[in-house]
């Protein structure tokens, strides 16, 4: 894979991931926690994918190999951080979503 392929399927897996990760929270505002279960785990193997390319180019330097930095590289690791970071707040305000529609389902009975 060339720099340029590989800059931009690590940029294709975070977009994906991030979306499905707030595709899990919206279903999880509705009460759809299965669906929600089944957002996030699409979006960790979107994240998998990107993180699996990020570690191919780690062991390249690794071993020797040159590996030429871009901004463009840059940018796709920043999309990568940035959607780690927001899966996990995301994956935190689903349970806080549960424990919301669990004491709602308590107060009506």
């Amino acid at each position: 894979m060339e720099n340029e392929e590989i800059v931009f399927s690590i940029i294709l897996h975070a977009g994906n991931a991030r979306g499905l990760a707030y595709d899990a929270l919206k279903s999880a505002q509705n009460g759809d926690f299965e669906e929600a279960e089944s957002y996030l785990k699409k979006a960790e193997d979107e994240v998998g994918q990107a993180h699996k390319i990020q570690t191919s180019i780690m062991q390249k330097e690794a071993k020797g190999e040159e590996v030429k930095l871009s901004v463009l590289f840059v940018h796709s690791q920043d999309h990568l951080m940035t959607t780690i970071s927001e899966k996990g707040l995301i994956e935190n305000m689903i349970e806080m979503h549960k424990r919301i529609h669990a004491l709602e389902k308590e107060k009506e009975a």
